[in-house]
C-alpha cells in the first residue's frame, strides 16, 4: 500500500535511493543529510558489552528515562502529574508501536479519520476477528480535521472504545492544537475513550497567514493537555523517525499510563522481542535537550521553505491544496481541475513515473480494513505530494511536474 506500491512501480522503471536523476516526491521519509542549523548526524555509537544482549521489551531503563524528560520539558512543565520511565516503551519503529497496541486492544470497536497513514489498514485489518474498524470521513470544508464534537458523535453512535488518528495528520498536513487537542482530551477521560495519538510529525509545524508560512515557535502534543499521565486514556506515539530524520534506527516509542506499557510489553515479547540495545544507545545522544532542540528548529525553518516553494508550485500547476498544510511534509492536492487524464491519481501517477518522479495516489489513504466498505474512493482525483526529498531535488521534481502538465495543455 502507499509507499510500498509507488517504490515498487518505481523500480521497475529503473528507481534506485539516491538515484540522481530521480525524484521522490512520494517519499515518507525527511531528509537525512546535514541540514543547515542542525547540529551534525550522529554516525558514530559506543556500545557497552552487555548492548551484546537481548534487551528489556520496554526498552533501556535510561532511554526510557530521557524520553519522559523530554516530554516533560517540552509539554509538562509546571504540571503536578509528570511522565516517568514506567510510563514510556520503547519498540523498533512507529509501526511496530501501533501494531503491539492493536494486538493490546480489547474487543470493540475503534474508530479512525478519514483519509490518515495507509500502514492502519493493514494493522487494523489483522484483528477484525476481534476489532471493528470505523471510519470517520473528514470533509474538506473542515480541512478533513475531525474534532471533538464530530468525534463525540461518532463514539456515541457506534460506541467507540478508541479512536486512532495522526496529529500533524499523513497525508493532510492538517493539525489539531491548542484548545481542539484540549476537547479532545476531555472528551476522551469523560466517555473512557482511549485517544491513540500518532505524533510523529510533531515538530513539523508551521505558522502565519497568507501562503507563505513560517516555522512555529514549537511542537504539537496531546501530552499538554492530559491532566493524570496514569489515569487519562491517552497514548502517544513518537520516535526518533521523523522529527529527528533517523528513520533507518528503527526507533520509536509509546508514551501513556504504566498500566498501558505493562501491557505493551507482554504483546511485544509474542510480537518482536524487543528494541535493539545499539539503536537506543544512539538515541540517548540524540534526546540531549540543547542538541534535540537545536535539531527541530533547523527542522522546522528548512521544512517550513520547502513547504512553501511546493505548495506555491502544485497552485501554480492548477492542483487544489485542501487544506493548505500546516504541519508534516506533505500536501494534499485535488486534481480535478487538471485536464484529462491528469485528473485522475492514478494516471498522473504513471504518468509522473515516466518523467522519474514519484507521487502517492489519494486513495491509497482510504484506510478500509479488510475491504468492508465497497465503492469506489472519495479520493480518485487527489494526490499526497511530498517534500521531504532536498530543496534541489523538490525543485526538479516540481519543475518536471509542470512540464509534464504544460504539454497536456499546449
Amino acid at each position: 500500500m502507499g509507499v510500498i506500491h509507488v517504490v515498487a512501480e518505481a523500480a521497475k522503471l529503473g528507481f534506485v535511493n539516491g538515484h540522481p536523476d530521480w525524484c521522490n516526491l512520494g517519499q515518507g521519509q525527511p531528509e537525512v543529510g546535514p541540514l543547515r542549523g542542525a547540529p551534525p548526524r550522529v554516525l558514530e555509537i559506543e556500545l557497552e558489552a552487555a548492548d551484546c544482549a537481548y534487551g528489556p521489551l520496554e526498552g533501556l531503563p535510561e532511554l526510557r528515562r530521557a524520553v519522559a524528560e523530554h516530554y516533560n520539558r517540552l509539554y509538562r512543565e509546571g504540571k503536578r502529574s509528570r511522565y516517568g520511565p514506567e510510563n514510556v516503551a520503547i519498540a523498533g519503529g512507529g509501526r511496530l508501536a501501533l501494531t503491539r497496541c492493536m494486538a493490546a486492544l480489547g474487543a470493540g470497536s475503534v474508530g479512525y479519520q478519514l483519509p490518515d497513514y495507509t500502514a492502519y489498514e493493514d494493522m487494523l485489518a489483522m484483528h477484525l476477528g476481534r476489532l471493528n474498524p470505523i471510519g470517520i470521513r473528514g470533509r474538506e470544508e473542515d480541512g478533513f480535521r475531525i474534532d471533538a464534537a464530530r468525534l463525540a458523535e461518532e463514539a456515541r453512535d457506534h460506541e467507540l472504545g478508541a479512536y486512532l488518528f495522526s496529529n500533524p495528520c499523513n497525508p493532510t498536513g492538517n493539525v489539531l492544537a491548542g484548545e481542539e487537542l484540549a476537547d479532545l482530551v476531555a472528551l476522551a477521560r469523560e466517555r473512557g475513550l482511549l485517544l491513540l495519538a500518532d505524533e510523529f510529525y510533531s515538530h513539523f509545524t508551521y505558522a502565519g497567514e497568507g501562503d507563505e508560512l513560517g516555522p512555529a515557535g514549537g511542537p504539537v502534543s496531546t501530552a499538554a493537555w492530559v491532566e493524570d499521565v496514569n489515569r487519562d486514556p491517552v497514548l502517544l506515539f513518537d520516535g526518533l523517525t521523523k522529527c529527528f530524520r533517523y528513520p533507518g534506527w528503527r526507533i520509536g516509542w509509546t508514551v501513556g499510563p504504566a498500566d498501558w506499557i505493562e501491557s505493551l510489553a507482554r504483546t511485544g515479547s509474542a510480537i518482536d522481542g524487543g528494541p535493539s540495545r545499539p539503536a537506543q544507545r544512539a538515541a540517548l545522544t540524540v534526546l540531549e535537550p540543547q542538541r534535540a532542540d537545536q535539531e527541530t528548529r533547523a527542522l522546522r525553518r528548512v521544512f517550513a521553505a520547502k513547504r512553501n516553494t511546493m505548495a506555491s508550485a502544485l497552485r501554480a500547476m492548477g492542483i487544489r491544496l485542501a487544506p493548505e498544510p500546516r504541519g508534516t511534509f506533505y500536501c494534499w492536492g485535488c486534481l480535478e481541475k487538471l485536464p484529462a487524464p491528469f485528473d485522475d491519481g492514478q494516471a498522473f501517477f504513471r504518468a509522473a513515473l515516466e518523467r522519474r518522479v514519484m507521487t502517492v495516489p489519494g486513495e491509497f489513504f482510504d484506510v478500509n480494513p479488510g475491504g468492508g466498505r465497497p465503492g469506489e474512493s472519495p479520493y480518485r482525483s487527489w494526490m499526497r505530494f511530498s517534500y521531504g526529498p532536498s530543496m534541489e531535488n523538490l525543485r526538479l521534481g516540481l519543475g518536471r511536474l509542470a512540464a509534464m502538465l504544460d504539454e497536456a495543455r499546449s
